[in-house]
């Protein structure tokens, strides 16, 4: 049967997908992907010939329908993202709400995730959380913060480096400059790097070494 699957593609090192997840993007018949040249590098990789279609945030609202409509005529199609399970901060939702609307099925591989080795290994509680994404830039941003003042689970936010000194700062004024918080750069990449240490201790860290790269913040809950 036709179906739409979703493949968690490394965040960092290649190595790390499955054999199922290879197995899948071989046997498709098209690979609807965020960037096509970043998901080449990956399929030349293995040596895979399926072709690729681009699907990302600013054409999925005008492609879900035709998406949709090959997988009815018989189609069976993989969705991956740059890095990581589509859907997590990544183009995915769209087509998935769609698709299930539309009796389409929808198999979603494990895989990959960068919010998860960033919590694990933040040493800070991981038996319960909350997964934030990225805080907006501009407009909802000091309310979304005020709204987590009292937030008592773990919290994960991913963020830009270019953005990581500004946020770290203001979440400083929000929960305070002591609270416990661990920043995760490059996971499963060579450069990888953990610094762990209360917000104020973190901004300091980052203000004197601009930090590169994918990042994930952890913050402890409210005690």
């Amino acid at each position: 049967m036709s179906k739409l699957f979703l493949v968690p593609t490394p965040i960092g090192n290649l190595k790390d997908i499955t054999f199922r997840a290879l197995e899948i993007l071989s046997s498709v018949e098209l690979i609807l992907a965020e960037d096509t040249r970043q998901a080449k590098k990956l399929l030349n990789h293995y040596n895979i010939k399926t072709p690729l279609q681009s699907h990302h945030m600013f054409n999925e609202h005008k492609s879900v329908e035709s998406v949709c409509s090959k997988i009815l005529s018989g189609q069976t199609i993989a969705l991956i993202s740059d890095a990581g399970t589509p859907g997590i901060s990544d183009p995915g939702f769209l087509l998935v709400r769609t698709c299930v609307e539309k009796d389409i099925p929808v198999e979603t591989l494990p895989g990959p995730t960068a919010l998860i080795p960033a919590l694990v290994n933040s040493g800070l509680p991981c038996d319960r959380f909350c997964f934030e994404g990225f805080l907006p830039p501009k407009k909802g941003r000091n309310k979304r913060m005020t709204g987590l003042t009292d937030e008592t689970r773990t919290m994960v936010f991913y963020e830009s480096p270019y953005r990581l000194v500004k946020t770290l700062n203001e979440l400083a004024i929000h929960f305070g400059p002591d609270r416990e918080a661990c920043v995760s750069r490059e996971i499963s990449k060579l450069f990888e790097e953990n610094i762990r240490g209360t917000l104020s201790f973190l901004s300091e860290h980052y203000t004197n070494k601009a930090p590169k790269g994918e990042i994930v913040i952890i913050v402890a809950g409210r005690k």
